[in-house]
């Protein structure tokens, strides 16, 4: 029978080893997976993390690392949509970011536009859930 792997438990397992109190650890990977909350849904790759937002988008084209406190900052792009088409000439307003947050039990997650410090906002995401988004119409 193959194995499967709970989502609740890989993340208790990443914040375990928060808390055994080794100092020779240094930053550990977020396992691959799905994480959601209210108006956003971020998955989780190998080697990127995509974001579906309200009326946007992100993309970080890194492995999302966390450090012992369950800390991270990465910076990746945000891309801001609107309602419509979206014309095939279209230059989209991508914009550099910084993704930065705590992982515990949930995961804390703020947005802030790199070039500008503009904050996109503060987001509360469950590890396995897909999250609730309402795109632009």
């Amino acid at each position: 029978m193959p194995l499967r792997f709970c989502p609740a438990l890989i993340l208790l397992a990443v914040v375990a080893s928060y808390s055994c109190g080794d100092t020779t650890t240094g930053p550990s990977r977020l396992p691959a997976g799905v994480w959601g909350g209210d108006h956003v849904s971020m998955t989780v790759g190998e080697s990127s993390t995509h974001l579906e937002l309200d009326c946007a988008h992100g993309d970080i084209p890194a492995v999302l690392t966390v450090d012992r406190q369950g800390q991270f900052s990465v910076a990746g792009t945000y891309v801001r949509e609107h309602g419509g088409p979206i014309r095939q000439d279209e230059i989209l307003d991508r914009r550099p970011a910084i993704y930065s947050g705590v992982v515990g039990p949930t995961m804390n997650l703020t947005i802030r536009l790199s070039d500008t410090n503009e904050s996109i906002g503060v987001f509360t995401l469950v590890s396995g859930s897909s999250g609730r988004v309402v795109k632009c119409l």
